[in-house]
């Protein structure tokens, strides 16, 4: 494998204009090992650079479909000989060649930041990550990065040490209010084994919100060659680059041991300094005012988790305009009869359905004509599960632009029931910042120090999203299983788009209630992992929820 590959050696920029980008950059070399990040290629579903000439060449042959093994197996030609048409193919663009392959790789010593920041900002990948809703983190679960010194080091485990503590501390002091709240829901269940696991469980989803966001995951993630070599050019953009490049190597390293034309395709990572929005950071640094930008952001929010901000005002007439001529119906039907049938599950019979059909629908593809603009803020954690929902995607900040020293920080919804309990949640996270304050100020750069902010961290963003796409992600993450946070803002974008285009917004419904309608039973299609809550019975202005 080439050299350019394996060895990506951090190219720093002749001229930085600006304090914070140096900041940006990694620290000094220091004494300290890093986490072992690990990545292994469980499979893939066929040999990238054979698929890649395979499927080119099929698209000039008069003999039919080209198999990869005409091309891996040919004896009679040099697999050099391909180079060419697949260099020519990838600098025009014409990368669908490239999509067929596809990686399925396990990562291990992951932090919760990248994958954010990285791995899951984009649509084209599918993960399964251990949850830290559901399972308990572990005290050496925390990622370790580059360059410290034993200085920054110690802080780092120290800030480290005391998070887990609180972590374990603060479940434990949540199990009593937890456990009050659950059985108002499951009142029959009170002493029972069920019952104990159950609001574990769910103290330790609150108390998640004190973990740093350096704590590591293990997870399974696939994604196209393509994917792979948009991966590996932009492995050095924000925010964690330098743990970004590790993954990206490995991986890289993993197809190329089986596979190693890919070794001819491989560009080297644009350097940092070069990425757009390094030098949209330099051309506009002197008008950088987080503190500014947060208050603005939080005083147009005011009390909302998301707030409209944009939509088309047509929307409903074009909608059933869209209908119309799909079915080739003339302007005299009505708009609300037409837009029922579509939207309505008593009337679709295919929204009743646990699997989602909607895209392969020619009339629920006349959803994708509207569309609605929502500004956020809620906690990275909860970003972290939102934004899994790829068909409704955010623009999501520079972590350290938002930055302004001071605590910036989500409180879960149960706290506020609890005025002791979330005084100390205040205090937990006041100390937390004290340790990233401290880190900074010993020399740790932003992105080193980044790994100790809390799960609760504000992430401040716009987020958009289609009809057709926005309707699966209310029937998702309008159950009371939902995570909270993901729960309340998917409920005030239902009743927002319902006062601005009612005859579109009532039917923005939790699953059970589009069973219900669609007369399909069970009507919870959770079965043990039912809410307690009959929400088919309730009106959404009405819905109410404390865990």
């Amino acid at each position: 494998m080439g050299a350019k590959v394996i060895q990506s050696v951090r190219r720093t920029p002749i001229h930085i204009k600006h304090d914070i980008l140096k900041q940006l950059l990694y620290g000094r070399l220091g004494v300290v090992s890093p986490s072992a990040v690990r990545i292994e290629l469980l499979g893939a579903s066929g040999m990238p650079f054979a698929d890649i000439v395979s499927t080119a060449r099929t698209c000039y042959s008069s003999k039919g479909i080209v198999l990869p093994e005409d091309i891996s197996q040919n004896e009679s030609k040099d697999p050099a000989s391909y180079l060419p048409l697949v260099q020519s193919l990838y600098q025009a663009g014409h990368h669908t060649t490239f999509q067929h392959s596809y990686l399925h790789f396990s990562m291990e010593n992951i932090s919760r930041h990248s994958i954010w920041s990285f791995l899951h900002s984009h649509p084209f990948y599918n993960s399964e990550q251990v949850s830290q809703r559901y399972v308990k983190v572990k005290k050496d679960q925390f990622f370790v990065p580059k360059g410290l010194s034993q200085t920054t080091y110690d802080i780092l485990q120290s800030c480290y040490q005391w998070q887990i503590e609180s972590y374990n501390q603060f479940a434990a002091k949540l199990s009593g209010l937890v456990e009050a709240e659950y059985l108002k829901r499951f009142k029959s269940r009170g002493g029972t084994k069920t019952a104990q696991k159950e609001i574990q469980k769910k103290s330790w989803e609150i108390a998640r919100y004190l973990l740093p966001l350096g704590t590591t995951a293990y997870l399974h993630h696939t994604i196209s060659f393509i994917t792979l070599l948009r991966y590996q050019r932009l492995c050095e953009t924000f925010d964690v680059p330098s743990e970004q490049r590790d993954i990206v190597e490995q991986m890289i390293a993993a197809v190329f041991k089986a596979d190693p034309q890919i070794d001819k395709l491989i560009e080297d990572p644009l350097p940092l300094e070069e990425t757009p929005e390094y030098k949209f950071f330099e051309k506009f640094g002197g008008h950088h005012d987080p503190i500014s930008f947060n208050r603005e952001f939080d005083a147009e929010l005011g009390t909302q988790v998301s707030r409209l901000i944009d939509y088309q005002v047509n929307q409903e007439k074009t909608l059933a305009r869209s209908i119309r001529e799909i079915g080739g119906y003339p302007s005299h039907v009505d708009d609300e009869k037409l837009i029922s049938f579509v939207m309505d599950s008593g009337q679709n019979p295919i929204l009743g359905e646990s699997l989602n059909l909607s895209t392969h629908s020619k009339l629920m593809r006349s959803l994708l004509h509207s569309h609605y603009v929502f500004q956020k803020k809620i906690s990275h954690t909860a970003d972290s599960q939102d934004q899994r929902h790829r068909m409704t995607p955010g623009s999501r900040p520079v972590v350290q632009r938002h930055f302004t020293k001071e605590p910036d920080y989500i409180t879960p919804f149960l706290l506020k029931l609890d005025d002791e309990l979330k005084l100390e949640y205040a205090q937990r996270m006041e100390k937390n910042w004290e340790f990233v304050n401290e880190g900074l100020s010993k020399g740790m750069s932003f992105e080193q120090a980044s790994y100790m902010l809390p799960n609760a961290l504000a992430i401040r963003f716009t987020e958009s999203g289609d009809l057709l796409n926005l309707k699966h992600k209310m029937a998702m993450r309008l159950c009371y299983n939902a995570q909270e946070e993901i729960w309340q803002a998917s409920l005030e974008e239902a009743l927002q788009i319902s006062e601005v285009h009612p005859m579109i917004g009532k039917y923005l419904l939790p699953p059970c209630t589009i069973r219900k309608a669609a007369a399909v039973r069970p009507i919870c299609p959770e079965g043990p992992r039912f809410c307690g809550v009959p929400v088919w019975k309730i009106e959404r202005e009405n819905y109410q929820r404390t865990i």
